[in-house]
């Protein structure tokens, strides 16, 4: 399963995320304005609801606080975890830091369909080592990169999923 239905509870976020956007857009519509606000749900709160995610996919336990430099937590065999989500379908992005996490867990969010996607699952040495060795503020993989980087990840190098949310079948 990669795959997975976003929770009741953040499918409940999007749906009164894009109520108020509804209303808005047709608001502006009715004072004769093209212009578009998205209410792009993005930063912190996409961080966030991946950091939540991990945990109830893998099972991940998170640090007790935002201290520790590259690591939200840690898997249940003890591995350290890194968890990057994105709701915009772009790849991760990283900085440069002395700590790396064992393990990386990166997350597509879909808000629209309200389904998620679990892109990359290993080690997180495998995603980093496509960055430049040197560079400032933060630098991104691209979708390609990050899917290149997931399939040379061995089946014993991943957390297994607890199947928390599957996708139901077309039956």
């Amino acid at each position: 399963m990669r795959t997975f239905v976003l929770p009741p509870d953040i499918a409940e976020l999007i749906a009164a995320r894009n109520k108020v956007r509804d209303h808005y857009t047709r608001k502006l519509r009715e004072l004769g304005s093209t212009a578009e606000l998205s209410f792009t749900l993005d930063g912190n709160l996409i961080g966030d609801l991946g950091e939540a995610l991990a945990v109830d996919l893998f099972g991940i336990q998170l640090v007790e606080t935002k201290s520790h430099e590259a690591i939200d937590g840690f898997a249940p065999d003890g591995r350290s975890v890194q968890v990057k989500a994105t709701g915009t379908g772009r790849g991760p992005a990283f900085r440069l830091t002395e700590t790396r996490a064992d393990h990386l867990i990166f997350l597509d969010l879909d808000l629209e369909r309200s389904i998620g996607e679990v892109v990359y699952n290993g080690p997180e040495h495998y995603a980093v080592a496509m960055l430049p060795t040197v560079f400032t503020g933060q630098r991104s993989l691209t979708r390609s990169q990050i899917r290149a980087a997931d399939g040379m990840v061995r089946p014993e190098e991943r957390l297994p999923l607890r199947q928390a949310f599957p996708v139901p079948s077309a039956d």
